[in-house]
């Protein structure tokens, strides 16, 4: 029987002082593929239990972002912060020792606590406003997160000048120098021992209290506010913590911490899906708990460890799926800014609903539609040109109400809040809301599921033309595109989508296991979607030759 949505118990729990011992005493290998600096769309993450995340990975690849920024002409201040992971701490304490090394001006949490995602972003942008793109004084960052990764997991993660997750020819050029370093026995890292340094004399910087109080910029806290809306915010022991608590305090929001506990084993937490204890405020499995009181509040919420992603609860629907919320939000967002601009586009990820794209046809805005990853909105998010970006993984972030740039990375945070507001000025919940929308657009069925492949026929998933599909129809309807390519800015999506007027499939290789991802949705119910997702796999094994 499976423990999925049940609550963890003893033996579900990780060594936290035999996961940092393992941070510390095992070495990686860098002839080993599994022991090396890999980044992947949200930055080089592993364990130490398994070799994959030890202090050397860090010195390394800190080391090889000091030489980035100094070979791209960064030479601002770098902000520092890190979730509540187990490895976080260690990690980011290794990566000061570099920073201080080298002469980097590295500013770290004034109140040496935890720095969300979004957090980290807003800090970089504010102090870059204003400055030209060549400005050898901009500031970068450095997150120290795996995101909701499960609590034996490290992440780390660079951000550079524009806020936002760095592109592929960043993260490429600094996991080869850090394995380099790695191979070399770390030779060319530059370190002063964390005792050593007298950590008064870093920058300082109030994460915390710049975010917050910029908040009424982008969201309507007054309506909020007036509405008296009951919300509860679940951090789901992650860095949004004191953030919400300072939140309910300074707009005197009906807000309630429901679970205000930090610990790195995530005692807490009820088991995901696979019965693992991850933090993903989308799964209805590890937000058993939040879903169980739902009737409590009108508007119930959860971040993951980074506070990068969100998950909306309501009394009438329990845990949204994260394409309905994108759907209401943009239905809301471009509805009620006046001050955006007038042509500015909505951004999705072309494995996110169908509904979005008719939101967008309605509200006469252009649809941007890019591969999987948040990088891809960044440049529309600085300029306005995109008004709001989203991933069907629950993250998006979205302009301040004067159309300038708010974050460029995911902000969990403040699309919870914004659930709050749509509830607070619409009177109704977002998922009331989302029923509307399907009474006019139709109904969504949508999932993603994993299917075997082989490395080699991962490989070449990856690099498929259109061409490759020979199917005219798809589950009794003609294929109207065949994609290798998003068609919102041309780029590869390192995989495949099929669509029809009704449906769509998309197959993408995983990057960490013997599998490829296949998502699928209908606007006909989950029959039709069940004859898309057997015509898919049909589709793509005969493309494979398998």
């Amino acid at each position: 029987m499976s423990r999925a949505g049940a609550p963890a118990e003893a033996s579900d729990l990780i060594d936290i002082d035999e996961l940092i011992a393992a941070y510390y005493d095992r070495k990686p290998d860098a002839a080993v593929p599994g022991q090396r600096v890999a980044f992947g769309t949200s930055g080089h993450r592993g364990s130490s239990l398994s070799t994959s995340f030890n202090e050397d990975h860090i010195l390394a690849t800190t080391q090889a972002i000091v030489d980035y920024r100094r070979a791209q002409g960064i030479e601002g201040p770098l902000f520092l912060g890190r979730d509540t992971h187990g490895l976080s701490l260690p990690a980011e304490r290794s990566a000061i020792e570099v920073l201080v090394a080298n002469g980097v001006d590295v500013r770290i949490d004034s109140r040496d606590s935890w720095v969300p995602t979004p957090a980290l972003s807003h800090a970089i942008l504010t102090y870059n406003r204003g400055r030209a793109v060549d400005d050898a004084g901009r500031a970068d960052g450095i997150v120290v997160t795996p995101s909701h990764n499960p609590p034996r997991d490290g992440g780390f993660k660079y951000n550079p000048p524009h806020g936002g997750p760095a592109d592929t020819d960043a993260t490429s050029w600094i996991a080869d120098r850090a394995n380099e370093l790695i191979a070399a026995g770390l030779e060319g890292v530059h370190r002063t021992r964390h005792a050593d340094i007298d950590l008064d004399t870093l920058g300082q910087y109030d994460f915390r209290d710049a975010y917050v109080r910029d908040l009424a910029t982008i969201i309507d806290v007054d309506a909020i506010k007036a509405s008296g809306v009951r919300i509860g915010a679940d951090p789901l022991g992650g860095a949004s913590v004191e953030y919400w608590a300072l939140i309910a305090e300074v707009y005197g929001l009906d807000l309630t911490v429901v679970n205000p506990e930090v610990d790195p084993t995530w005692k807490f937490m009820t088991l995901d899906w696979d019965e693992k204890i991850r933090m993903d405020p989308s799964s209805p499995s590890a937000m058993a708990a939040l879903v169980a009181r739902r009737e409590e509040y009108d508007i119930l919420t959860g971040n993951d460890a980074d506070a990068d992603r969100h998950g909306i609860v309501t009394p009438d629907a329990g845990l949204m799926n994260p394409n309905h919320f994108l759907a209401v939000a943009i239905d809301y967002l471009f509805a009620n800014r006046p001050g955006w601009p007038a042509d500015a586009a909505v951004g999705k990820t072309l494995v996110s609903s169908m509904i979005i794209d008719r939101v967008a046809e309605s509200l006469g805005r252009a649809l941007l539609e890019v591969p999987v990853g948040f990088k891809w909105f960044v440049p529309g998010l600085l300029d306005g040109s995109v008004a709001f970006g989203g991933e069907e993984s629950a993250g998006a972030s979205f302009l301040r109400k004067d159309g300038s740039v708010w974050t460029t990375d995911k902000d969990g945070i403040m699309l919870c809040l914004l659930a709050a507001e749509i509830f607070a000025v619409t009177g109704k919940t977002p998922s009331q809301r989302y029923a509307e929308l399907e009474a006019e657009f139709g109904s969504s069925a949508y999932q993603r599921v994993d299917a075997a492949a082989t490395p080699e026929q991962k490989a070449t998933l990856g690099k498929l033309s259109g061409d490759a599909v020979t199917a005219t129809e798809l589950a009794g309807e003609p294929i109207t595109a065949k994609l290798s390519h998003a068609p919102g800015n041309g780029a590869a999506i390192g995989g495949l989508k099929v669509q029809t007027e009704h449906a769509w499939f998309a197959a993408r290789p995983s990057g960490t296991e013997d599998v490829y991802k296949l998502y699928a949705e209908s606007l006909r119910g989950p029959e039709h979607l069940a004859e898309v997702q057997a015509e898919a796999r049909a589709v793509v094994s005969a493309a494979l030759g398998a």
